[in-house]
């Protein structure tokens, strides 16, 4: 049975400007990884409603699970779930759970909950709630879609209460080895190796070290058995080039 595939929806004109640099991206793939979750592929759009409608429409339908980052807080180009309402088609509106968990966070705080920070209790009906322990502004998921924020922190926190309850697969295993030969002088065998173990994935990274061109091959799958076989095969072809 083939691995659960997911996809990362990114949220921001911060990101696409250049000010803010994704961390989150990074982190979810090695948490994903770890579950059998193969993270297939990563758009980034800007705050804005039609374009965050249809990335979702076209990711949502090609993978099992989508995860968006950002967009969810309390200022006026935090759009992301009133377009993750309009893309599955349902109303959204201040809920009660949601404005509880607000009310009890500003209250240890000594702050108000003022009508901008009320806004990061609007969820779209029909979703479940993602636990936020860092911040209480709760994400939310709806269908095969989970929505959370883009700090850093409150991204890997809600995600660390999402993953459990997702259907996973069998853990993505790697190993790499360093040759000290040029990419065009490996392809051909390295090509033919692929070939010979159509079930992993091959990646070729190439590097430059004092002035000599190499590469690292990166060998991934599920069968640990079979990329041991890959790599013991790697070390005959390329014996006197490993780094």
């Amino acid at each position: 049975m083939p691995n659960p595939t997911a996809a990362m929806l990114v949220i921001g004109d911060e990101i696409l400007s250049g000010r803010t640099r994704d961390a989150n991206m990074h982190h979810l793939a090695g948490e994903l990884a770890g579950r059998g979750i193969v993270l297939r592929e990563v758009r980034i759009v800007p705050d804005d409603h039609a374009g965050i409608v249809a990335a979702l429409d076209a990711l949502r339908g090609a993978h099992d699970h989508v995860f968006t980052s950002g967009g969810i807080g309390p200022t006026h180009d935090d759009i992301t779930a009133d377009a993750v309402a309009a893309a599955f088609g349902v109303p959204i509106d201040v809920r009660d759970d949601a404005r509880a968990l607000l009310e009890a966070h500003y209250a240890r705080s000594g702050m108000a909950l003022n009508a901008a920070r009320l806004r990061m209790a609007r969820i779209p009906e029909g979703a479940c709630l993602i636990d936020n322990p860092v911040s209480a502004a709760p994400g939310f998921s709806i269908g095969n879609v989970h929505v959370m924020a883009g700090v850093p922190a409150i991204f890997a926190a809600m995600l660390a209460s999402v993953l459990p309850a997702l259907t996973q697969g069998a853990p993505l295993l790697h190993q790499s080895l360093r040759l000290m030969r040029a990419e065009g002088e490996i392809a051909t065998p390295l090509r033919d190796l692929a070939a010979a173990y159509a079930d992993l994935s091959f990646g070729s990274y190439p590097f430059q070290r004092d002035g000599a061109f190499g590469c690292q091959i990166v060998v991934r799958g599920t069968d640990s058995v079979r990329i041991d076989a890959a790599m013991m095969e790697l070390v005959r072809l390329f014996p006197g080039d490993i780094a």
